[in-house]
């Protein structure tokens, strides 16, 4: 099947009758934005090939003038130029839906030229207060939440410098708007107390290597099932996490680098994983996974892992929390029991301890409290 071309770009195939085709893109409709393609025939790959060069050197004075773009258009093609070759699968995915479910039914229609910080201003409100699209969600939850909004917010802003640096727009309207502030969440975490009904029920279930593991190291949902029994060393005592299994643009899974450079790092583990590990290793000796699922023999689905962790909490008799809160309990208890900031950071795969001392101020504001005591007791024995 043809790959999706920009303008100026085309592509060759043979198509089912016998005869190469070539298609190649030659705008977009100012109206729709969608995509204008042109083609040639021709018996023989060479003979399209030719015809393609030709047809691409003609279109390169026909190419759209400023006035032909609406928000529509230049948002695809923005996209299809800029943003999905050079944002991660999850990234480009999360723009496209953006784009395509709450951007442009707004405001696709606007000319680019007149896009004014109002218009944006008014998208936010209006997907503020009722711009979910699920039946389900609406009644009681109508309107995306800020971060959401903000996140859209930055898509304009990265699409519309882009055209300020085509001289498109003079310059950038969402530099005129008020976004949303990120509400402050609590962050929830497996309280100590219920650690061991936690691991019981994790073992009733079959599944405890795995959480055991998660509880250990605060691995992304999407690195813990990637793991093989390869990345494990038993003589150090370490986890290799090198990759992690995620969705691409299409929304089918794949296995891809981690989401940073830093992100690529071995992490030590207790003596007490290891063995698990090895246990676990030993009921399906054939598989490369570390983890592999009961069901397909494969890597387990990272939603599967997920669901497995609401049932662990279930069966527990325990309060509600997110999967990713299992990362949170690790930071935090780590921090809380003398693990140094730097270190929990590595572990985690932060791109900086910054990052890692700002998003859990709440378990070092403990450490702080704790050396204002040894202080206060150090400076009452000088006294």
């Amino acid at each position: 099947m043809a790959k999706k071309r920009a303008n100026g770009e085309g592509s060759i195939r043979k198509r089912k009758d016998g005869r190469w085709e070539g298609r190649y893109t030659v705008g977009y409709d100012p109206t729709t934005g969608k995509r204008r393609i042109k083609n040639v025939l021709g018996a023989t790959q060479a003979e399209v090939k030719e015809k393609l060069r030709v047809a691409l050197e003609n279109i390169k004075t026909l190419d759209m003038t400023r006035e032909d773009y609406t928000v529509a258009s230049w948002l695809r093609t923005w996209y299809d130029l800029y943003a999905e070759p050079n944002v991660r699968p999850s990234t480009a995915r999360s723009y496209r839906g953006n784009m395509e479910q709450h951007v442009i039914p707004n405001i696709g229609h606007i000319k680019l030229t007149k896009l004014t910080g109002r218009n944006l201003q008014r998208l936010y409100k209006d997907l503020q207060e009722h711009g979910r699209l699920r039946e389900a969600q609406k009644e009681t939850k109508p309107g995306l939440s800020n971060a959401t909004v903000r996140g859209i917010h930055m898509m304009l802003h990265n699409a519309l410098d882009r055209a300020v640096k085509e001289r498109l727009i003079l310059r950038n309207p969402t530099e005129d708007c008020i976004i949303p502030k990120l509400e402050k969440q609590e962050m929830k975490i497996l309280r100590p107390e219920d650690m061991k009904d936690y691991l019981q029920a994790a073992e009733g279930r079959g599944v405890l290597p795995m959480f055991y593991l998660e509880l250990v190291t605060g691995l992304r949902k999407g690195e813990l099932v990637a793991l093989l029994w390869d990345d494990l060393d038993t003589v150090n005592n370490t986890i290799s996490v090198s990759k992690q299994l995620t969705h691409d643009k299409d929304g089918n899974l794949t296995v891809t680098r981690p989401k940073t450079e830093t992100s690529i790092r071995q992490v030590s583990i207790p003596q007490g994983a290891v063995d698990l590990l090895i246990q676990e290793h030993e009921k399906h000796p054939d598989s490369p996974y570390l983890f592999p699922s009961p069901l397909t023999g494969q890597a387990y689905h990272p939603d599967s892992i997920v669901n497995l962790h609401k049932k662990i909490l279930k069966d527990a008799n325990l309060p509600h929390i997110r999967f990713h809160d299992l990362r949170h309990t690790f930071a935090t208890m780590a921090l809380q029991n003398g693990v140094d900031v730097k270190t929990v950071s590595t572990m985690l795969g932060h791109y900086d301890a910054g990052f890692t001392l700002r998003t859990y101020t709440h378990a070092t504001r403990q450490k702080q409290d704790e050396a204002a005591q040894t202080m206060g007791s150090f400076m009452a024995q000088v006294m």
